[in-house]
């Protein structure tokens, strides 16, 4: 028996948010499915974790921190 792969669907989706220059802010989304594949991307650049970027991912929340938020972060 051959079962289909289930797709990683967002449960909950990326929200906009405000920024204040200088601080750290936390991009979050929750996803169907715990521990799926999660990439960070601005445009077509994929982010790597960095002393700026930091992802996190427990169960089925991902999420991104930037930290020393500039206005290139937008």
């Amino acid at each position: 028996l051959c079962v289909p792969a289930v797709p990683v669907l967002f449960k909950q989706a990326l929200e906009n948010m405000d920024m204040e220059e200088g601080k750290s802010v936390s991009l979050r989304c929750e996803l169907t499915k715990a521990d799926a594949t999660v990439v960070w991307k601005k445009g077509e650049a994929t982010l790597q974790a960095s002393a700026k970027y930091e992802m996190k991912q427990k169960g089925t929340v991902a999420e991104l921190v930037i930290h020393n938020a500039e206005p290139e972060d937008a």
